[in-house]
């Protein structure tokens, strides 16, 4: 599967041209690693003390060892404000909850990102973020382009991780271009394929524990002039201590701040197939047939390439949670689809 995907990638997607990187300094970082919901490990504060966390200490040795970013943590998003943001490049959430980001605020986030004066970069649980929003704009979901929804994938599981298309791209080139992790993976809600570029994602071929649908790790979005990088990756201390992963989140600061090429243009229709190989490996099909359907699936209508991918999420709700949970409505659902799927990628 990794050789027609690289095929497949190079034939669909195309970069997204980089605005002109600003010039001189490094990029100032204010980092919010605050817990409104779930605390996790790396933003937990030690407890004889108020002292920085694990992750505010790593981002301090990340920013001065590279060189390229200088940072102030906050477990405050109140002190986030209009003001604030003159004197800041790029925002680092790593968060969980509703966040005190007055809607005055948070409009005024999303202009300074669009005019390109700032960027943005979601860590792990930024996805398990959100509030009630009704001003000019987008929700924070909406913006961030999914929302948890589980982690089948907990602490510590064997998980495969691929780099979608050749795995060129800057934010990626930290990490071998497939690699074996042991991670907790989010699968999310309300994740829209045709606002963003997803650059990793799970690899289910030779993974025991499979879902049939896509399930993207890192993805990039460009809002206005302005640039937004997520990844999943973060939850444990042992991914905070890793090179690979400190590195991205140098490059992932470096890109949203302008001063690293990259690309942005979304993938959907490789996000697309991505799926439906989701859906086989699922089935249990071996990594050489699921190649040569995916051959076959790249001939596909384009639209139903997407309307079938949409499909595979919306399998997703209906996944039966416990042991004794009705399991008929998936069954049926998921039946039908792979019939589809198996007759359009019949040679």
């Amino acid at each position: 599967m990794t050789r027609l995907l690289v095929l497949v990638a190079t034939l669909l997607a195309l970069a997204f041209p980089a605005h002109a990187a600003p010039k001189g300094g490094k990029v100032r970082v204010l980092y919010l690693d605050q817990s409104v919901g779930f605390v996790h490990a790396p933003v937990m504060p030690p407890k004889a003390s108020n002292g920085p966390t694990l992750s505010e200490v790593a981002m301090a040795e990340i920013g001065a060892r590279s060189g390229a970013f200088t940072v102030r943590s906050t477990r405050d998003a109140g002190t986030i404000t209009p003001e604030t943001l003159k004197n800041v490049d790029v925002l680092v959430f790593y968060t969980t909850g509703a966040l005190p980001i007055a809607p005055a605020t948070w409009a005024a986030i999303q202009d300074w990102i669009e005019s390109g004066r700032g960027g943005f970069v979601g860590l792990h649980s930024a996805t398990d973020t959100g509030w009630p929003y009704d001003g000019p704009g987008k929700t924070y979901t909406a913006f961030i382009n999914g929302k948890f929804a589980g982690h089948p994938w907990t602490q510590g599981t064997p998980i495969t991780v691929q780099a979608l298309g050749e795995g060129s791209e800057p934010m990626n080139q930290a990490w071998p271009r497939r690699f074996a992790y042991a991670e907790e993976i989010y699968q999310y809600a309300d994740h829209d394929p045709s606002k963003v570029r997803v650059l990793q994602a799970l690899d289910f071929s030779d993974m025991s524990l499979k879902r049939p649908w896509f399930v993207p790790i890192t993805w990039t979005r460009q809002i206005g002039q302005g640039r937004l990088f997520y990844t999943n990756l973060g939850h444990t201390a042992s991914t905070w201590e890793d090179p690979r992963y400190r590195q991205q989140i140098v490059d992932a600061v470096r890109w949203t701040a302008g001063r690293l090429p990259g690309a942005a243009k979304p993938n959907p229709d490789e996000q697309a197939l991505w799926a439906l190989c989701a859906l086989l490996a699922y089935d249990g099909r071996s990594p050489a047939e699921i190649e040569q359907r995916a051959a076959q699936l790249t001939k596909a209508d384009p639209a139903w390439l997407r309307e079938a991918a949409a499909r595979t999420a919306a399998l997703r709700p209906l996944w039966p949670m416990k042991p004794d949970s009705d399991r008929a409505p998936f069954d049926a659902a998921y039946s039908a689809l792979l019939a589809e799927v198996l007759a359009n990628s019949a040679d």
